[in-house]
């Protein structure tokens, strides 16, 4: 009885210590189990978002977002040059409404280089909101120069970085690769974040004698590659083109071939921002005994701040005054300008047209443009080559001579970098759609997953972890323009109606009216402006004021007198009449004046 109570008393007790040992096995199985969901939920809120506001479908405006739970790291914020439609229009900005709702997360600006649709729109995003900027010596250089001329360069912090170097913005590093492009101080980045590592190249070409012999770091890109990359973002300007860049030292031999034993004075255009053109331009220029003149705005700030980087290394005393060149023989004169493109109010242009207040062209002029016509450019340069041979001044431009190289890699050196690099995803940038589409064909080529490449729209957000990535929805983007100091006070509306005027013209009608009894008490008068000339159409005016006459009297007949009704009707019959007389579409702006 007594081992039987024992034993009960034991199995109760094991019982016991089984139920107890049984429970926390089980709570710590389903703790385990639980933080494992959880930290599988957590990850995948944790996803990396690359989000383009500008630069993609279009050339300029870059500016791109890396957002990582709470920060944020931008990547360039350029500008774009208006359109043929865009009248009046001095710059084009991207969209800022989501940083200016995000700024708190906001961790920094980093810059690849100094290009103005990289480095253009920083003025307009400072007055919004205030960030750390980021770039290498030269493109901080250039940064500062435009701050001062907006007045902000007191209250903005800037941060040089040398290549090779890594900043802290929050959970990611960027780290700056040396890379070769048409301005020195060009990087692509590697931006580490805790999903993996973006590498974005920025501007590139592969140029293995550049003119200041600094190499691209062929060697940290392949280091990357070998470590892993989870998506490269990679410069598609030129990927339509097949074979190789030519090196920009290629340009060099050309321009000495033109300037020995020339006795003529020697103008060069090129693009301002080329600071090894330039270089070379002054490199023959000293080698034949030349001094140097400098036209237009933006070359003079470009070359005042290379030379005090000493990015553009020239002896002491050869540098002149534009008003000292009457001083000098022509043989023994060289001058750099803008007006590569054939812009409006260039040097070059104004050249051309004997505007110029401080250069006269000449027939004992040689004129070299060293630059190939931007899209869209092409009427303007072939105008200003056309009245420089009017004066008749010699004139070598890109279809005489290879006297400008691209700096945009080829298809070749794409297929480099994409081999360097190894990303599991491919991101195509910098580029119009075909050229993104080139792209990807290209990548396809090196053997990238078709599956793992995105052709990118400004605004669409991609997420993406070293699992999957995925398109996950847009945000607002879109082209503020500036008009002088108006920065996104002319919309559409506004441009369509400066389209219009263009086109027909405007006509207006004034009225005086009585306030108390509606009835016209002056006018019609008509004004034209742009839409006929006035003397020579003396009858169709006549007509147009009759036919006035004729609608304010109905008016008056049937006792209309709100204003608004009045200029309706005025402005519909009137455009129908002049439609049917002139096949035309003016502008109607009737006022009327209460007395």
């Amino acid at each position: 009885m007594e081992k039987n109570l024992n034993n009960k008393i034991q199995e109760e007790k094991m019982v016991e210590r089984q139920r107890t040992n049984y429970r926390p096995r089980v709570n710590r199985s389903i703790s385990t189990r639980e933080t494992t969901r959880s930290e599988q939920v957590q990850f995948k809120k944790e996803k990396l978002k690359i989000i383009p506001l500008g630069g993609l479908l279009e050339i300029g405006k870059n500016i791109t977002v890396f957002e990582y739970g709470d920060d944020i790291v931008l990547v360039d914020c350029g500008l774009a040059f208006p359109e043929d439609d865009m009248l009046g229009i001095d710059l084009v900005i991207p969209d800022l409404a989501y940083l200016e709702k995000n700024k708190e997360k906001i961790k920094g600006l980093v810059i690849t280089h100094g290009h103005e649709d990289h480095i253009g729109s920083i003025p307009y995003l400072l007055k919004q909101i205030n960030v750390p900027i980021y770039g290498t010596k030269l493109t901080i250089g250039l940064i500062e120069h435009k701050l001062e001329e907006h007045r902000l360069l007191r209250s903005t912090k800037l941060k040089v970085v040398n290549p090779g170097q890594t900043i802290n913005l929050g959970s990611m590093k960027v780290e700056f690769i040396r890379i070769t492009h048409s301005i020195p101080d060009a990087c692509s980045l590697a931006i580490h974040t805790p999903v993996g590592t973006i590498v974005h190249t920025g501007d590139f070409k592969i140029d293995y004698t550049p003119i200041d012999g600094e190499m691209v770091d062929f060697g940290r890109l392949a280091a990357l590659g070998n470590a892993g990359v989870l998506a490269l973002m990679s410069d598609s300007t030129n990927s339509e083109r097949k074979g190789h860049t030519m090196s920009e030292s290629t340009v060099g031999e050309v321009l000495d071939k033109l300037f020995i034993n020339c006795t003529k004075r020697i103008v060069v255009a090129t693009f301002s921002s080329n600071v090894h053109r330039v270089q070379q331009i002054v490199n023959s220029a000293v080698k034949y005994g030349r001094k140097i003149a400098v036209c237009g705005r933006s070359m003079i700030n470009m070359i005042e701040t290379a030379r005090k980087f000493e990015y553009i290394k020239v002896p002491d005393n050869v540098f002149i005054d534009i008003d000292m060149i009457k001083s000098y023989p022509d043989e023994k004169l060289t001058i750099i300008t803008t007006g590569s493109q054939g812009e409006t109010m260039s040097a070059l242009t104004r050249m051309a047209s004997g505007e110029h207040k401080k250069v006269q062209i000449t027939p004992n002029d040689l004129i070299i443009i060293s630059a190939n016509p931007i899209p869209g450019n092409e009427n303007s340069v072939s105008k200003v080559i056309d009245d420089l041979m009017k004066i008749g001044s010699e004139v070598v431009y890109n279809a005489l001579e290879d006297i400008h190289v691209s700096g945009h890699a080829c298809q070749e050196e794409q297929k480099l970098m994409i081999s360097l690099i190894k990303p599991k995803y491919f991101i195509p940038v910098h580029g119009e759609y075909r050229q993104l589409i080139a792209h990807s064909e290209t990548a396809k080529k090196v053997g990238i997953n078709p599956k793992n490449i995105f052709i990118m729209t400004n605004g669409r957000v991609l997420e993406l972890n070293e699992y999957d990535a995925k398109l996950a929805g847009t945000v607002p983007v879109g082209r503020i323009m500036v008009d002088g100091l108006g920065v996104g006070d002319v919309g559409n509306i506004v441009l369509r109606d400066r389209q219009r005027l263009s086109q027909d013209g405007l006509i207006i009608i004034v009225l005086t009216m009585d306030s108390r009894t509606g009835n016209v008490i002056a006018g019609p008068d008509v004004l034209s402006r742009g839409f006929v000339y006035v003397r020579e159409s003396e009858n169709l005016m006549e007509d147009i004021k009759q036919l006035l006459r004729v609608e304010i009297l109905k008016f008056e007949q049937k006792h209309i007198t709100d204003w608004s009704t009045i200029k309706s009707l005025l402005r519909e019959e009137l455009r129908d009449y002049i439609y049917k007389k002139t096949k035309r579409d003016p502008m109607i702006m009737p006022i009327i004046m209460e007395v």
